[in-house]
């Protein structure tokens, strides 16, 4: 199953097969390129050789767009799932793992890093220090993941805009900086074409979906500009916590109770299995009237489907594929 999996999101992916160049990145002497990202214009100087990443979705963004050759090394955990056999394995194979913890200062010095692409809880963070602002004092410019750019409705709170669009700035900036246009936009065309499908065929009852990443005291999950938000939705459900103006979040178990998710989609990532998340929502006595947990319908997705990724597209195709199935036995 995982093989054919890969081989669909390769084929999603480009035309020309995982890894593939389409065409050369950009040379180092080309003049300097300004973008907006987070809202606001930052100019690059130079096109980046040495590129550092944080966590799956962020460093597959970089191999999607076959920029392998431009990165110095990522930083993830361990426990993101298998990717020995994923559409961008090559990319694996050929940068160098630099942290299994978040980046830090250190990391990105000894890689001798001339950019770091990373996101808010993603990489970057108030707390250790690790911010653009202090990267930038080193002299190091920073990109900011789109999906978790902070949106001034509180300090920490995330999301500009709806999370495929982030995705496809996302890669439409890199495609400018890097010189990677073509490869950019086809990538953002065949995921388009990939999610519009999949939506053609939303259920005519849309079930009700609640996201549960991790916690037991309180639930964190997906307000509407996190990734499952528009999965969710285009694959054909509704996201309980659409009205939450943040991204990853927690919230509290009673309002999950008492907006009674028809669906519950699970992360997989950490410690905790997905069998253990599991078996935790159908015996937590709060949730025991909950139509999800009364009629067993969980499903599980990875936690590299549901951060922005250029995997979403075909976590949509599954995740639709299910809520039909749901939508059939009602």
């Amino acid at each position: 199953m995982r093989k054919l999996l890969a081989a669909a999101l390769c084929l999603a992916a480009t035309a020309t097969g995982c890894g593939a160049h389409v065409e050369s990145s950009a040379d180092p002497k080309t003049p300097a390129v300004t973008l907006t990202n987070c809202g606001k214009e930052v100019t690059y100087d130079k096109v980046p050789k040495r590129v550092v990443t944080n966590d799956v979705g962020i460093t597959e963004l970089m191999f999607a767009l076959g920029l392998e050759n431009r990165m110095a090394g990522f930083a993830m955990p361990d426990d993101k799932g298998d990717l020995t056999d994923v559409p961008w394995k090559d990319g694996y194979d050929k940068v160098k793992w630099l942290s299994k913890d978040q980046l830090t200062k250190e990391n990105v010095l000894d890689a001798r890093a001339d950019l770091v692409f990373a996101g808010w809880n993603y990489g970057f963070r108030d707390g250790g220090g690790f911010t653009p602002e202090a990267l930038k004092k080193l002299g190091i410019p920073t990109y900011i993941l789109t999906e978790s750019c902070r949106n001034g409705r509180t300090k920490t709170s995330r999301g500009i805009m709806p999370p495929l669009d982030a995705l496809y700035a996302d890669l439409t900036n890199l495609g400018t900086l890097f010189g990677v246009e073509k490869r950019a936009a086809t990538l953002v065309a065949d995921f388009k074409k990939q999610v519009a499908a999949t939506a053609a065929h939303a259920p005519a009852h849309r079930p009700k979906v609640f996201l549960y990443d991790s916690g037991q005291d309180q639930p964190f999950t997906s307000g509407r500009y996190a990734a499952p938000d528009e999965i969710i939705t285009k694959a054909g459900g509704n996201n309980v916590m659409h009205d939450v103006d943040d991204s990853w979040t927690t919230v509290g178990w009673e309002s999950v109770v008492e907006r009674n998710p028809d669906v519950i989609v699970i992360c997989d990532y950490g410690d905790v299995s997905a069998e253990q998340k599991r078996k935790f929502l159908l015996s937590y006595a709060p949730l025991h009237d909950v139509s999800a947990v009364k009629h067993k319908r969980i499903f599980v997705l990875d936690y590299v489907d549901l951060v922005e990724s250029p995997r979403n597209p075909s976590a949509i195709a599954r995740l639709g594929a299910y809520l039909r199935t749901v939508d059939r036995h009602r």
